[in-house]
């Protein structure tokens, strides 16, 4: 699938964003949720998102398993997923250094100079400004808070940003 275009892409991450984990977090190592958790996910929040003025991509720790257990759920068609690459030791050092969340270089390379929103429930001012500094194009690091989740004024934030983007 090619990843050029003209519309702004909007990377969703699954656990918080879309599937929150209330006020007692209790999270699967294996980064994905079980049954409880699914039972969480808004099933309006589907045609919300594809509603959005963007193209999907799922930047989840679920990598396919989202378009498998969680795009039916939403009804949303399969979407682009980023595979996340082994971390290279350089990169983690630095990433370290600089407090960046580990998906932060690999989203901006996978925008490859398109315009992104990123939804995600640990993005800090430090990815904000790496990614300021690193993607040519204009960039929205959105934070949802995980014991809620997407609300009405994280899409309202998202809509507006990328009406202008």
């Amino acid at each position: 699938m090619t990843r050029h275009g003209n519309r702004p892409l909007l990377f969703v991450d699954v656990d918080g964003p879309l599937l929150p984990f209330g006020d007692d977090p209790q999270r699967d190592l294996t980064g994905t949720a079980s049954n409880s958790h699914l039972a969480r996910l808004d099933p309006q929040i589907g045609p919300r998102l594809a509603a959005l003025p963007c193209d999907l991509v799922w930047a989840t720790t679920w990598e396919e398993e989202a378009n498998i257990e969680l795009a039916p759920r939403l009804g949303l068609p399969q979407l682009p997923v980023v595979n996340w690459p082994e971390p290279s030791a350089a990169h983690e050092r630095e990433d370290q250094w600089f407090g960046l969340h580990w998906k932060t270089r690999t989203l901006v390379a996978w925008a490859d100079g398109r315009p992104f929103a990123w939804v995600d429930d640990e993005i800090t001012d430090a990815d904000r400004d790496w990614v300021s500094i690193h993607h040519p194009a204009q960039a929205i690091l959105h934070r949802v808070a995980s014991s809620r989740g997407l609300t009405d004024q994280d899409f309202v934030v998202l809509d507006e940003w990328l009406q202008l983007a």
